[in-house]
């Protein structure tokens, strides 16, 4: 089977940019699934926010839905809930993600769809010139915020085991093999499943770059107690301390699938629908295209006769009378 997730379209990320790492390593895992026949393309479906991230979308040849800011999650929930055997990847900015789409985040890990949600944190919106998202540092000077950010930034690691999450993982964009196996794990992981990557920006909130050297691997852990001591090594507010990355926290629950009759039937079959659903043709007619043996020619245009003008005609008669006399 040949797999062809490249497009036509142009990549506009700067030249540098972690994105393009990102990228490759999602093109990677996709590829080793389907040649390892596990999944199909077919069987891949994304969503993505507004933001640099975002563009991903243009740059993969899978089905999904170009979303909202903030709403690329309960979309992708969505199109589970439509299609329960759809492997469904979320990709989300720290921005959007943590700002509108913070209700949703939190409800997700309470649902447990079999879904993986990456999240590209480079803490700032960096699409629309830099602004302080809610990872950004104290102190973070923008053009929104020319004082600097007052607010402390919130840990989602921290958040997340609190909303009671079933795999909690983290990566670097600068490291693709470790890339390739987080996102492995994730999307083999039955329920919902967060990866949180963490990237540089080349051009806003630059301060916070380069910690590659306070990131330390660490073995997938199981134990609650230990993911919360893990999660609070990186505070997101300094360079001090460690960066754990690997699976911080992986338990096994029953997913939103399995809980659901309507959809655990459907999934126990490993069907990937795409046909019309049969209550469709019924709400919506479908109406057949009148077919003809020949082509109705277009009918002639015949010119209009320009009416003379009342005026010119009644100047002409003086005229003419004058002429006369």
């Amino acid at each position: 089977m040949k797999i062809n997730l490249d497009t036509k379209s142009e990549i506009t990320w700067c030249p540098g940019c972690p994105n393009h790492m990102i990228l490759a390593a999602t093109k990677e895992t996709i590829t080793n699934f389907i040649k390892h026949k596990k999944y199909t393309q077919k069987d891949f479906a994304i969503t993505t926010d507004i933001g640099c991230h975002a563009k991903i979308f243009d740059y993969l040849n899978l089905s999904g839905i170009y979303c909202l800011h903030g709403r690329a999650l309960p979309t992708a929930i969505g199109m589970k809930l439509g299609n329960p055997n759809l492997k469904v990847l979320a990709f989300v900015g720290d921005g959007a993600m943590y700002s509108e789409g913070m209700a949703h985040f939190i409800h997700a890990f309470k649902y447990n769809a079999n879904m993986t949600l990456v999240l590209h944190d480079n803490q700032s919106f960096s699409l629309t010139t830099g602004q302080p998202t809610p990872t950004s540092q104290q102190g973070y000077i923008s053009k929104a915020s020319p004082l600097g950010t007052f607010d402390r930034p919130f840990n989602p690691i921290k958040l997340a085991l609190a909303s009671n999450a079933t795999f909690v993982a983290r990566t670097s964009a600068k490291d693709t093999p470790h890339m390739v196996e987080t996102l492995t794990k994730a999307i083999n992981h039955n329920g919902f499943s967060f990866v949180e990557i963490i990237q540089d920006c080349l051009v806003f909130n630059i301060e916070t770059n380069s910690k590659d050297n306070l990131m330390h691997k660490i073995q997938d852990n199981e134990d609650l107690k230990k993911a919360e001591r893990l999660a609070d090594e990186f505070d997101y507010n300094s360079k001090s301390g460690k960066i754990p990355i690997g699976v911080i926290y992986q338990s096994e629950e029953k997913s939103l699938e399995e809980k659901w009759p309507q959809l655990k039937k459907q999934y126990k079959k490993r069907i990937n629908t795409t046909r019309r659903p049969k209550i469709q043709s019924k709400l919506i007619p479908i109406k057949k295209p009148i077919l003809t043996k020949k082509p109705i020619p277009p009918k002639k245009s015949t010119p209009t006769k320009q009416k003379e003008h009342k005026y010119g005609k009644k100047s002409k008669e003086k005229s003419s009378k004058k002429s006369n006399t």
